[in-house]
């Protein structure tokens, strides 16, 4: 026996009009393929469930019997399907993104702002966390994107590149933040005599300054003071403790303290910044829009 939910719907039909003509024009078929639904079920149970006469159609005590238990089963499985739909649209509706710290409090609340404006259908949830954690977050399923600066493809996410940010020179300044000058350039020679401080010498960012430190200056001060956080490091150079080099994504809590801010030039540093999806995620109408939004912000953001 291999009952089709067609061949169930169409047996509640009858069962509820006592009409083959009627149950035919509510199930949108034609009697023929109507009576052939019923005939069929007929034949794979054993037994007639209709009594059939020129005027009204009656169920047989087989019929009266089926009917609660195919009540059951297709009522049980129309709210399954309802609540599985409602689950996806709510997923569909529904934008976690996993960033780090600093792109969490500083880049992301603006850019969420004037999302939420142009899509207020949208739930947008963000979670703070490292960088690792990020990619674990979207591995896992946990979050639908991770923003951060991923020099390396870790396997099984695909990431793209969404914006692009310059190394700049972070050093303490006695004017206040708001009087303070936007941007600068300054060249890496300018280091030279600085005493520095920065993230751990294993953080990535950290690995290319140090490159860049070596490669125009000839040192990267392995011993210099470390600090895990950019919020830190930004707030250590306001006390005096040193010069700092980090991306000009930090800009927006740079401007919070009184620290003089340049962008290092001879060379020019970019560094590309990155969305990390789950490989053979299908891309939502809401992710699509997110990142169009993103696009259009960061560079704003980084100047």
């Amino acid at each position: 026996m291999n009952l089709s939910t067609r061949q169930m719907r169409a047996f509640l039909q009858v069962a509820r009009l006592g009409n083959f003509t009627r149950a035919a024009e509510q199930a949108h078929i034609t009697q023929a393929g109507l009576s052939i639904l019923i005939r069929e079920m007929e034949k794979q149970l054993g037994c007639r469930l209709f009594d059939r006469t020129t005027r009204v159609v009656t169920l047989t005590p087989s019929g009266r019997r089926l009917l609660p238990v195919v009540e059951r089963l297709v009522t049980d499985l129309d709210d399954v399907a309802a609540q599985l739909g409602a689950e996806g649209d709510e997923a569909r509706q529904t934008l976690r993104i996993a960033a780090t710290p600093l792109v969490s409090s500083h880049l992301l609340p603006q850019v969420f702002n004037t999302f939420r404006q142009a899509h207020p259908q949208v739930n947008l949830r963000l979670f703070d966390a490292d960088l690792r954690d990020v990619e674990a977050m979207v591995t896992a399923g946990d979050a639908d994107m991770g923003l951060g600066f991923f020099f390396k493809a870790a396997a099984g996410l695909e990431r793209t590149p969404v914006g692009r940010f310059h190394l700049m020179r972070v050093a303490s300044s006695a004017e206040d933040a708001d009087e303070a000058p936007v941007i600068g350039t300054a060249p890496w020679s300018a280091l030279r005599s600085a005493e520095l401080i920065g993230l751990p010498s294993g953080n990535p960012i950290q690995k290319v300054i140090d490159q860049h430190l070596m490669a125009t200056i000839g040192r990267a001060d392995a011993q210099r003071p470390t600090f895990n956080f950019f919020g830190t490091l930004i707030s250590m150079v306001e006390a005096g403790f040193g010069t700092a080099v980090m991306p000009t994504f930090a800009l927006a809590a740079c401007r919070r303290h009184r620290v003089r801010t340049d962008v290092l030039v001879k060379p020019k540093v970019g560094l590309d910044f990155y969305r990390i999806v789950k490989r053979g995620t299908h891309e939502t109408e809401a992710m699509q829009a997110f990142v169009a939004t993103l696009e259009k912000a960061l560079p704003a953001l980084s100047r």
